[in-house]
């Protein structure tokens, strides 16, 4: 009889073990996300000014303002899930590094204090943010290692846990640079 309630106790702790640890790092992915969503709030609030600043000079570049823009509206607008976040600020990276290519062809711009100031902010934002998409992938890994191996992911299923889905590099930045291009430019 002892022995059966010590093994039924083993039993009880082992699960709660599982629960714990599922839930510690449901957890974990939603505050890491909520470290890169403050510094997404930090990079939408310069983008105003981002664009301020460029617009007298980028007369040519209009459409490119207005899509960032236009995407930074819809990400504020709220109700999006996990997923369209993402989709949507990789579009926003992509059109901001747009938009420093296209500063190149603007010295007066590039000579701007304003301008030079953002700039400045804008790649200490992008740099905590790159730091944030690494604490939040390697918390969804963890995640998604616990949904997906053996026994962890039967007490996953039995509480609704599917896997998530990690910030990745759009195929654009994958493209290698040429060091020779870059200084022939």
């Amino acid at each position: 009889m002892i022995i059966a309630i010590i093994i039924v106790v083993l039993v009880l702790l082992f699960i709660m073990g599982l629960y714990n640890s599922l839930v510690r790092k449901k957890n974990d992915v939603e505050n890491s996300f909520g470290s890169i969503d403050a510094m997404l709030k930090k990079r939408y609030d310069l983008i105003p000014n981002l664009v301020a600043t460029v617009k007298e000079y980028m007369k040519h570049e209009k459409n490119l303002l207005t899509e960032i823009t236009q995407l930074r509206t819809e990400v504020l607008k709220g109700g999006l899930s996990e997923d369209e976040r993402i989709d949507l600020d990789n579009k926003i990276t992509k059109q901001l590094s747009g938009i420093m290519v296209a500063v190149e062809n603007y010295p007066d711009l590039k000579a701007n204090q304003n301008f030079l100031q953002l700039q400045a902010a804008w790649n200490e934002v992008e740099e905590q943010l790159s730091a944030a998409r690494r604490a939040f992938n390697a918390a969804v890994t963890s995640y998604n290692n616990a949904v997906e191996t053996f026994p962890s992911n039967i007490m996953a299923g039995m509480m609704n846990y599917t896997r998530k889905k990690v910030f990745e590099i759009p195929e654009t930045e994958r493209q290698n640079l040429s060091a020779k291009d870059l200084f022939n430019s």
